[in-house]
């Protein structure tokens, strides 16, 4: 009996000790920095007299995680997009995915996915404009194209979804001047991963 306690203790001991040997599995650091434009067709303007025009405007973004798997990055991502009236910091949770079942490929297709709240921190108004940011969505398909755990170039189209409301001075007749937008844009981003 004593030599059975004594058997089950050693292997007790040693299994421990061969679990604490296991190799801790890292989850390195992740980083997408990217510039671009953003494209779209805006109408403004009153109902009777509507304007509509093309736009483009500057964006700038970088999202910074931990790749969970060969295929699966999760972060957050801050950015910065400068629409004609507006100067938003969006500010999200976000994804990328490779869509490539091999990793060891220099060419990949990845998709992203960002959603949170753009900030006016550092939009600066007309006297009397005051100007609030909202919530932001922004769904996209891009390529990779570099070594595997190499810095890689990389080109992204996304669709962007981003609210914001303005506040404007009250005139003549007004009680309350208010104006709700929805920025809907294409963006189309160059830059780097690592």
């Amino acid at each position: 009996m004593k030599k059975q306690i004594y058997f089950s203790l050693m292997l007790l001991l040693l299994g421990s000790s061969a679990w604490a040997q296991k190799p801790v599995i890292k989850r390195p650091f992740v980083n997408y920095t990217e510039i671009g434009g953003l494209f779209g067709r805006v109408a403004f303007g009153p109902s009777t007299a509507e304007v509509v025009a093309n736009r483009l405007n500057f964006t700038a973004q970088t999202f910074n995680g931990v790749q969970l798997t060969h295929q699966l990055a999760v972060g957050s991502t801050v950015g910065i997009d400068w629409y004609t009236a507006a100067l938003l910091m969006p500010v999200s949770a976000g994804i990328r995915y490779d869509l490539a079942r091999h990793p060891r490929k220099n060419v990949r297709v990845f998709t992203s996915a960002d959603a949170g709240y753009g900030f006016a921190w550092l939009h600066k108004g007309s006297t009397g404009y005051e100007t609030k940011g909202g919530l932001m969505i922004s769904p996209g398909i891009g390529l990779k194209m570099g070594r595997p755990g190499n810095t890689a170039f990389i080109m992204s189209l996304s669709y962007k979804r981003q609210e914001a409301d303005v506040q404007k001075p009250i005139g003549f007749n007004d009680i309350r001047r208010e104006e709700h937008r929805v920025y809907n844009r294409i963006a189309f981003r160059v830059g780097v991963s690592f």
